[in-house]
């Protein structure tokens, strides 16, 4: 099966109207698809931006005809569950089909402002499941009166649903959710990460599903410029939070990231942001990433070179991995 590629949309680190041009540039370029982030702080404030996810993903239905995913929202915090139930089918219903929920177990920068206090990973993976569990029963028409640990509603069901629920997408890089994202989802979303690692954790993800076929999406952070030298100063300008080489989920401001990237290295990016000028690198990723069994890749580019970027990725690198996958 061919490896389906997407687009980043990065709101953290556009306004909204340079992300719809983002998008119609990718469609036009050829990616198949547009996930954007939910943020409600950038990672460094010199990112400079975090727009409404939901909004935005209101005026991309109506400006391309791509599929569309958060990449990715949590359940808590902001947003409670039943109100991503309702946004992601009322979205669905404006283009059925096109459509997916991508959820995570969020981090205290866009989340601990709303919460009454921050939980550990282990919980915040269980309010995850917990918030699947409802948003589900939503989804399928039935009247809903839920009782959880973390979520509680009164009878309840949503009025506005599409005639097929929108897709469902978690997000992780460990084996437990792998494995519970291979029978509660219907597609699996992990990073760009050693070779080993992803295998192990595509190992877990097929054998969760079974004789089931879902699928499996990989976002990979690229740094792409016409110079080696130029593609490093974008890294370590626009993205240095993709250089912590540790869990971030517990930081709750911009400012304390921001000091903590001074300590980033270029070294810092082996195994999680691919810095190149040379667009045979980045086909080199797809070609690795559909070996390991991927299904879809979505490329997010660090700069805010996204015009020639997306120049680049029309006039070459799509083509080339086209070629390469009749072969």
């Amino acid at each position: 099966m061919a490896v389906k590629l997407g687009f980043c949309l990065s709101a953290e680190q556009f306004a909204p109207a340079q992300l719809i041009e983002q998008a119609k540039g990718a469609e036009k370029a050829g990616f198949a698809g547009l996930m954007i982030s939910d943020h409600l702080q950038p990672w460094v404030p010199w990112q400079g931006q975090a727009s409404h996810a939901w909004t935005m993903l209101g005026a991309l239905s109506q400006c391309t005809e791509l599929p569309l995913s958060t990449g990715v929202s949590c359940a808590g915090g902001r947003c409670h569950p039943v109100i991503l139930a309702q946004a992601a089918a009322t979205l669905e219903c404006l283009c059925p089909g096109r459509i997916t929920l991508g959820l995570g177990v969020g981090e205290a920068l866009n989340e601990h402002v709303f919460a009454s206090y921050w939980p550990e990973p282990k919980e915040r993976v269980q309010q995850l499941l917990e918030a699947v569990s409802l948003i589900t029963k939503l989804w399928s028409g039935q009247e809903v009166r839920f009782k959880g640990e973390y979520f509680k509603t009164e009878s309840l069901r949503l009025y506005t649903l599409p005639e097929v629920p929108p897709g469902l997408m978690i997000a992780t890089s460990g084996p437990y959710l792998c494995a519970k994202a291979a029978s509660l989802a219907n597609t699996w979303l992990t990073v760009w990460a050693s070779r080993e690692k992803l295998q192990k954790l595509m190992g877990k993800f097929r054998e969760s599903c079974g004789s089931v076929r879902k699928v499996a999406r990989l976002q990979v952070h690229v740094s792409w410029d016409v110079t080696p030298e130029k593609a490093l100063a974008a890294a370590m300008q626009e993205w240095p939070n993709g250089g912590l080489n540790f869990p971030k989920g517990d930081i709750r401001f911009p400012e304390v990231l921001a000091e903590m990237a001074k300590t980033v290295r270029p070294e810092n990016f082996d195994n999680r942001v691919i810095i190149t000028s040379s667009p045979a690198d980045i086909l080199a990723m797809l070609q690795e990433s559909a070996a390991l069994g991927f299904d879809e890749v979505y490329i997010h580019n660090c700069g805010r070179n996204q015009n020639e970027f997306l120049r680049m990725c029309s006039e070459e690198l799509l083509p080339a991995w086209k070629r390469a996958e009749s072969i």
